[in-house]
């Protein structure tokens, strides 16, 4: 009997509860709805972008060398102190190319319908760089807390001897070389003539002949 008792009491609680719960579902329902927005949520953005250069490019790399060097920078602090002295193993690149933009029509010498001769300008090194990524300290002595500055101009000397290096390689010989091979055909194939590259500094002019 006490245990009916105890849920006849309960049953009105429970009953209540469940009432609740069903009506603040249904009413939270369209609040949600009315609250949320209706589209995707607006994204604004700003530019401010301007253009500050624009670089012509003609020139056409032909060969690129690679190199590997160990390189030991020793640099003097004072008589009374031991030099500063740091080892790089340093990697580095330089590429050579033609620049056609110095081409002139002047330097183009159409004979008959199956011949053109083109007057090239001189081979140069568009650029030469190390590669920081193929590149690291391998050692240092006596830098004095100064290493960034030791490393740094370890490096400045490193690029520098990549330029004379290529050149000694004979990266500018090889560029020619390369032009023959690769621009050559190129030309052929564009103009249906047979095409022969000379240097621009050799190109002479033909004759005029002197009328009698």
């Amino acid at each position: 009997m006490r245990l009916l008792f105890v849920l006849r009491k309960l049953i009105p609680w429970v009953l209540l509860l469940v009432a609740v719960g069903l009506a603040w579902r249904f009413l939270l329902t369209p609040v949600r709805d009315f609250l949320a927005p209706k589209e995707e949520p607006r994204v604004e953005i700003n530019h401010n972008t301007v253009l500050t250069k624009i670089e012509e490019m003609g020139k056409l790399e032909l060969v690129r060398f690679n190199f590997k060097d160990v390189v030991e920078y020793k640099k003097e602090v004072s008589r009374f102190l031991p030099d500063s002295k740091v080892a790089l193993i340093v990697g580095g690149e330089a590429v050579g190319c033609i620049d056609l933009q110095k081409l002139k029509p002047s330097d183009l010498h159409f004979i008959g319908d199956s011949v053109l001769h083109v007057s090239l300008p001189a081979p140069e090194i568009c650029y030469y760089r190390i590669d920081h990524t193929q590149s690291k300290v391998f050692s240092k002595e006596n830098t004095y807390f100064r290493d960034a500055d030791l490393v740094d101009e370890g490096y400045k000397y490193a690029e520098a001897n990549v330029k004379q290096a290529a050149l000694n390689s004979g990266i500018l010989k090889q560029t020619s070389v390369n032009a023959e091979k690769i621009l050559k055909p190129m030309l052929e194939n564009m103009t249906g003539r047979k095409v022969y590259l000379m240097p621009q500094e050799t190109m002479a002019p033909p004759p005029v002949l002197k009328k009698r």
